[in-house]
Order: structure tokens, then sequence, then C-alpha cells
């Protein structure tokens, strides 16, 4: 461990009050919808789950069959798995004969043309919605979007602020403190970031109708299913949402005015290819701009800094007017194993390694620095496993093992200072059980899928639909949701579709000026309603 992690750790335990515990965690969860077939649904979303665009625990993402669940913020991971768990469990009951495909990498997938988009009704703001996937789907390919993902949401506890001022002698604005710590714990994982696919990636595989089995650079497992050998995260790896225009997107993480300003940038700057590609033809919107990128959600990182904005406020609107508010972590695969998508071991974890990443030096990231990052990320995601892999820090080789021991080793030490709280090691048997996966990379998911889809001689897909009926067969089995949840649930989807009603009636402009008064907005101005 650095001295400077160590003196801060040291520092903040002395101050008492147990300041790294309670940390705000929540989840969003992503499945696809898939037909008893394992063919993607095409299926409206289910008018029992309410309206995807405002639900406020059950929401669609790119396709129509895209479900997204979030969780609200907890203090414990006790009680954001068993909110995710509920949701799950209210959504099979709303399902019929469809299921949740349990795996990040898509099921049996059709053709661009024949995914549908998701809809969110006849407001400006849910057409809005729907446009920027449909830019989506021509900037990157509508099965590229299918790719689903487990999103870690965390915000450090609010007594932790002033008393971590205090440890450094800060005696600036505190929201501004506050969003300088935020970006210094950002600029780690990205020095960082790889570990989560090495010890989470559960996509080292995936199925031939995918891309139309053009993808020839990869490895055919059966004649159903490519793989990498050790590959951890396809996902996350080039296949995935990245392409060569995100690549030339330079985002700086060095202060808060440096991020808003380089993001707003690129909303703003004309791309040719997407400019070929029209904006309003036929007096129909292909995407909301030709922008770089069409809104900020569009630019991919593992990480982002977050504040929850008001109805209709961009998202470098709402960092602008109170700064850095949690942190979103979007590099977690969907654990195939575990039919939430994820456990409580990798939750501490992960709120153990952000912990560490605030506390430990983090000098300003240069742009190759960010450039290293990257690729340590796509290498970790398709080679990760291989014993001659090396990553690169600073520019020198260095074993992911070597880099990947340091790391927890001040994880751990984090972890035992959050256990004080309960004095039990369940956060510090989190890392251990991580530290383990270091040594072992057989244990690792990704390899776990693999040796199982070779043991089994399967292809992806039907090794997938296996898991499939398996988690739907264990809601089933569970206990049943208590009357209180099965009404907060049903209650929050009728409210939503009211909601929704009242939103498409108060509209007072039409699409076209809706959408100036969006892009409109800056940071010193004031969000519309």
């Amino acid at each position: 461990m650095k001295q400077g992690f160590d003196k801060r750790l040291n520092a903040v335990a002395d101050a008492g009050g147990d300041l790294l515990y309670g940390g705000l965690k929540g989840i969003e969860k992503e499945s696809l919808r898939i037909a008893a077939d394992g063919g993607l649904s095409m299926l409206d979303h289910p008018n029992g789950l309410g309206s995807a665009l405002t639900n406020r625990y059950i929401t669609t993402d790119f396709s129509e069959a895209l479900l997204e669940f979030v969780t609200p913020a907890f203090e414990t991971t006790w009680e954001a798995l068993h909110c995710i768990c509920d949701i799950h469990q209210f959504t099979y009951s709303q399902l019929g004969e469809e299921m949740l495909w349990p795996a990040s990498m898509p099921c049996r997938i059709p053709a661009d043309d024949k995914i549908p988009l998701a809809r969110y009704g006849t407001s400006n703001v849910g057409r809005m919605k729907t446009i920027y996937r449909r830019g989506l789907g021509h900037r990157y390919g509508r099965q590229m979007q299918t790719i689903a993902g487990v999103h870690f949401n965390y915000s450090v506890p609010l007594p932790f602020w002033d008393a971590y001022q205090q440890v450094v002698g800060d005696d600036s604005d505190a929201d501004a403190f506050r969003s300088e710590q935020y970006l210094g714990l950002i600029r780690n994982f990205r020095r960082m970031g790889w570990l989560v696919l090495y010890l989470f990636g559960a996509s080292p595989a995936l199925c031939k109708s995918f891309a139309g089995g053009s993808l020839a650079t990869m490895q055919s497992l059966n004649e159903e299913t490519y793989y990498e050998p050790f590959g951890t995260s396809l996902r996350m790896s080039d296949l995935g949402y990245s392409n060569q225009n995100q690549s030339r997107i330079d985002i700086s993480l060095n202060s808060l005015d440096e991020y808003i300003r380089d993001l707003s940038k690129a909303i703003e700057t004309p791309e040719p290819s997407y400019e070929d590609i029209g904006v309003k033809v036929d007096g129909r919107y292909r995407q909301l701009n030709a922008n770089l990128l069409q809104i900020e959600n569009e630019y991919y990182s593992a990480v982002r800094p977050k504040r929850v904005a008001k109805s209709g406020e961009r998202p470098t609107v709402a960092l602008c007017r109170g700064g850095i508010e949690y942190v979103e972590i979007r590099s977690l695969d969907i654990n195939i194993f575990d039919p939430c998508g994820i456990n409580q071991n990798t939750m501490r974890f992960m709120e153990a390694l952000l912990a560490y990443c605030l506390l430990e030096d983090s000098p300003k990231i240069s742009h190759e620095e960010l450039q290293e990052g990257l690729r340590n990320q796509t290498q970790t995601a398709k080679d990760g496993r291989n014993p001659e892999f090396l990553l690169s820090r600073n520019g020198k080789p260095v074993s992911i093992c070597d880099w990947a021991n340091e790391i927890t080793e001040g994880v751990l030490a984090v972890a035992a200072e959050i256990d004080r709280h309960d004095d039990n090691d369940s956060y510090a048997d989190a890392v251990r059980l991580m530290q383990q996966l270091i040594g072992n990379p057989d244990a690792t998911p990704s390899a776990r899928i693999l040796a199982e889809l070779k043991q089994s001689d399967t292809g992806f897909f039907d090794y997938a639909m296996a898991f499939a009926r398996n988690h739907r067969d264990y809601f089933a089995a569970i206990t049943q949701l208590n009357d209180a949840t099965i009404e907060d649930f049903g209650q929050e989807a009728l409210a939503s579709l009211r909601r929704q009603a009242e939103i498409e009636a108060s509209d007072s402009i039409d699409l076209d000026a809706y959408l100036a008064q969006y892009f409109a907005q800056n940071g010193s101005g004031e969000p519309f309603s």
C-alpha cells in the first residue's frame, strides 16, 4: 500500500463513527425478455409492469424487449439484493410464458431490422427517448445494443465528507471538495477497472447469431458458439459498444469543469459519418442530431460521475447544479450463476474497491494514461486469463497477478474498516474470496462457463437457456412476495401509467421545439419543465 493511502485510511479510522460504513448502494440490472423457445420477445412491454417511461422499479433500455430493473439506494447489500430479487419475482408474475435471458451476451438474436426499439408513449420526452435509441441503432447496430449488464451505483456515506475534508486539510466549498474527490475515485477506477473484468467477467462466449455469425476473428467452440479461450468479458471488449468515433472522444477527468466542457463539446461537434445518416428524413427522426454524441448518455465509459437530474434536465446541467452525487459502475457482467445476476459478495467487494479508489493517491490523468487504461480493459476482456498476459502500468509491463494482489491488499484494509460497524468479517471475507481467484483463474466465472460448455458439449444458446429455465423455476419456488410488496409494485405500475398519461396530456409544444429547448440548456441556465 502506498503511504498516502495508509495514512488517509488510518486517519478516517481514528476520526471515529465508522465513517466508511453505510455507503448507499443501488443496482440497475438489464435482462432481455425471451419467448418460450428462447427467441427475442416481439411482444409489447407487459401492461402489468406499468409504464416504462415512469415506473421507478421497472423500465426498458434499448429495446422493448430489454427490461431494466432499478433498485432504490440502500445502506446494506442485503437490502439491495432483497429488492432486486423482489423485482425479478414480481416481473415473472407478469411475463406469462416468457422468461428472462440470464446472460450478458444476447439470446438467439434476429437481424437488426427485426429488433424492436423501446417505446415510451406519445409525449415529447417519450418520443425523444425512442429517437435516441433509433440513432444508436443506426450508429452502432441494434444487435450491439441488446448486450446487457449490471450497473452498480455507489455514494460515500454523507458523514464521511466533513470528517475527510478535515483529514486532508481542505477548506474549499463542500460540493466542490466532494466532486474533486469523486473524480479522484473515477480516475483510479479507470486505472484499475480491468480487475472487475477479470474477477466478475461472465461473457467469454456468444451465440453465432450475434453479428450474423460474421466474427471471423473469434474461435469457434462448436457450430453455434464463438469464444475467446482466455476471455473474461467480451461485452467489455472492442466487440461491444465502443467504435472508432467513440475512441476519438477525449473527456478529461481532471476537474468537473473540464469533464462537463469536453462532454458538452462532443454533443455539439458534427460527425460526417453521422451526417450521412441524416437527422430528420421525410418528416421522421433517425437520430437526435448528427454530432459525435446525441446526448451525454451515449458516451461509453466503465464509470460515470452522476447526480440525480430533475425532470427534463440534462445530466451535465445536473452536475453543474450540485456537483457529483454518486458514481455509476457499468462494467459488471450479468452473473449467469446467480438468479438475480449479482450477489452480496460482488457488491461488498465493489463497495470496498470504490472506497479504496477514493482513498488511494489519484494524480491527474493524461490522455496517454487514459488510453493505456482502455487498452488494459480491452485486452483483459479478451485475454485476461492467459498465463502470459501482461498489463501496462505507466508504460511498463506488469503481471495481472502482481498488480491485482497490490490492489486487493488495499481493498482488504478498507473492507476491515467497513466491517468494524457490525463486528464481523463479511466484507473482508468477500475480498479474500476474490483474492483466491487472482492465483486461480480457472475458478473465475468466465473460466467456469467455458469449462461447462466444453464438458457438456453444448452451444452457448442451449447452455444459457437451461439457466433461464432454472432461474424461472427458482423465482417460482421461493417464498411468495408478501402482500405489502405486491401492493407496492402493483400500485407503482398503475401510478406509472397515470403519470405517463399526465405527461402526454401536459405537452404544450411540439417535438421540434421540445428538442430545441432541451439542447439549449447549459450549466448557467434553468432546466425547463
